[in-house]
This record gives structure tokens, sequence and C-alpha cells, in this order.
């Protein structure tokens, strides 16, 4: 009898279930399972893709410097931060230094005269004068941007062979050319002569055009000039220098007139770039507020010379505005108020 007792004891003990003894309470347990730690960061070198929860043992590469720009010839692909180390192939400047060949052209400043051809050495003297000098020293002096003004010497004759840069405006009582005049196809010629001598500059024309556009292109064209000519598209990125060098594109003319579909190089200036005030009295009164043209467009014009009575502009004033302090305070506080650089700084001479 005790056997069989103890025999049903043991089976009701080990039967499934909840099973527990009168005067004990059933014990329940969680299961606690513990989140997988780790690096949860993709860009770390010991990242964990089954990590859960970060438990800040990230470890990142060290940056790797060297040059970083394929153009160089001592590009390092394996590089990270950029060190300044670049060396490129170049061992001729691009309008005089190495490091502006690879400025796209909206990126590089450009000294520019004023009315480059009204100067007393060229007998163009006050009220139509601009500058002292002429183009030779123009040149020599660095600059790579002329503005132009061409009128018909005759203009009851209007034809190429009558093509003159003469100062002021067409269309008045007195033709501009009565102050003085500039055979347009001799400048231009000696343009020319200086570009071809000068193989890796860029050169801008900026013209204020009172000729036929037929008649202009027949003078670029005798003097040679066309075979420079850049034609940009709007809104295109500006290629770089080095990229118009190579190109064979290494000439820019702006015209202030609408586009012309027929010469595609002549570009609208007031569509293509715009420009700062100009003809103030006073350096006081020089701000970089857009004043004429498209102000998204990245190039432009910082005008930086005084008129003198009635408007009218003189190199005795040229000292003044053109003291390199102020001059480069002023690009300076340009660039920063409209967050690109003065494509061209233009000053009487």
């Amino acid at each position: 009898m005790r056997m069989l007792t103890a025999l049903i004891v043991v089976v009701f003990v080990l039967m499934p279930g909840c099973t527990y003894f009168e005067g004990e309470e059933a014990v329940e347990q969680d299961i606690v399972v513990d989140a997988i730690r780790g690096c949860t960061d993709e860009t770390a070198e010991n990242y964990n893709q089954s990590a859960e929860e970060d438990d800040g043992s990230c470890v990142y590469p060290e940056p790797i410097f060297g040059c970083t720009d394929p153009n160089a010839m001592n590009y390092d692909e394996a590089a990270t931060d950029d060190d300044g180390s670049c060396e490129y192939m170049e061992t001729e400047p691009c309008n005089g230094m190495i490091i502006l060949c690879h400025r796209p052209y909206d990126e590089v400043t450009f000294p520019e005269t004023h009315n480059a051809f009204s100067t007393h050495e060229d007998n163009i003297f006050y009220p139509a004068s601009n500058h002292r000098t002429g183009f030779q020293a123009q040149w020599n002096a660095g600059m790579r941007a002329f503005m132009l003004d061409t009128h018909y010497a005759d203009p009851s004759n209007p034809n190429a062979d009558g093509d003159r840069f003469c100062h002021g405006n067409s269309g008045g009582a007195i033709n501009p050319c009565s102050y003085g005049s500039v055979d347009a196809r001799a400048w231009l010629s000696a343009l020319q002569n200086h570009m071809l001598s000068a193989p890796y500059d860029v050169v801008t024309l900026l013209i204020e055009n009172y000729v036929e556009p037929a008649h202009l292109h027949e003078v670029l064209n005798d003097s040679g000039l066309m075979e420079h000519v850049f034609v940009h598209g709007l809104d295109e990125p500006w290629p770089t220098l080095r990229e118009m060098i190579q190109n064979g594109e290494r000439m820019v003319v702006f015209w202030e007139q609408s586009s012309d579909e027929a010469f595609p190089w002549f570009h609208d200036f007031l569509t293509h770039s715009w420009t700062t005030a100009y003809a103030e009295e006073s350096k006081e009164e020089m701000d970089c507020n857009p004043h004429r043209g498209d102000e998204s467009q990245e190039v432009f014009h910082m005008n930086n010379w005084l008129s003198g009575p009635f408007g009218l502009s003189s190199p005795n004033n040229a000292e003044e505005t053109n003291d390199p302090e102020f001059l480069v305070e002023r690009a300076v506080e340009c660039w920063q108020m409209n967050g690109k650089r003065p494509t061209f700084v233009a000053v009487d001479w």
C-alpha cells in the first residue's frame, strides 16, 4: 500500500502545467534579453550592423592629407583632405598666375580700362578723355579687359571702313567722333598682336556699340581677333582659363545691346552680367549695389571711376580711386555683399 501511495505522488509531481501544493505561491520569472551593443555609425571603421545600441566604441579613420584635385600631377586618390600641395603641369601662368589656370572665368578678377581708347596719347582730350596713356601702357600694366565705344566716323555714310572708337552717345547734335577718334581696325590689330605674343592670357572686350553688327564683326575679323572668340551659353558654367586657352577660345566679347542669333559671340552685357553704378562724384558715394543687368549672373563689373564737372569722366580723378588700399577694400566689400568676386574692376588710368 505504501508503494502505491509513493508512486501516485511521483506521477502527480511530474505532471505538466503550473502545479503547486496547497499553501505555496506561484513564482513567475521575466526573461530579460540584453540589447546588442556596439558601434552603430556606418562611417566608422568598426561599424557593427547587428548592434542595436551604441556603446561609444566607434573608431574613425584619421584624415589623409594630400592633393585632391584630379587635374594635378600629384593627385592622391586616397587623400580625404586637401593640404594645398597640388602641383600642376603648367609652367606658363594664365593671366600672370599659374593658380588662375584652374579657376573658372567668373572666379577671376580682371583689371579693366574704362573707354580704353580715350587717351591723351591717342589725341583725345577733355571732355572726352579717360586716360593719359594708351593701349601699350595699359597692356604692360596688366589690363586684360577693355571697354570700347564703336561709332561711324561719318554717320551719313555708315560702313565698316568708317568704324571708329569715339567717346560719347550716338544720335545727338554733335558726333562723338568730333572730340577725337581712334581707328578701330588699327587698335584691334594691336590687341591681336599682343594676344599672339601672350598665348596664355584671356582677354575681354565690353563694347558700347553704335554700328551695324556686321560692321563690328568685320573689323574684328579683319584684325584677326575672331579666331579667339568664345561663345557662352546663358546660365551655363563658365570654363576655366586653362580650358579656354587650350580650346583656342580666350577672348570674350560683351556688347551693350540685345543678343543677335547671327552673331552669338556678341554676348548681351545686361543678360550675361551686371554692373554697379558709375560716374559718382566722390568715393563716398560709391557702393556695391547692382545697377544694371541680371544680378543673378556670376559675372559683374565693379565700376571704380569718378565723374568730373557735368558728369564727364576725367583722368584727373584716377589717382584718388586707384589708391590700392581703397580699391582692394571696396572690391572685398562688393565680394562679401554680393557673394561673388568682381569679375572686372573698371578704372580710369
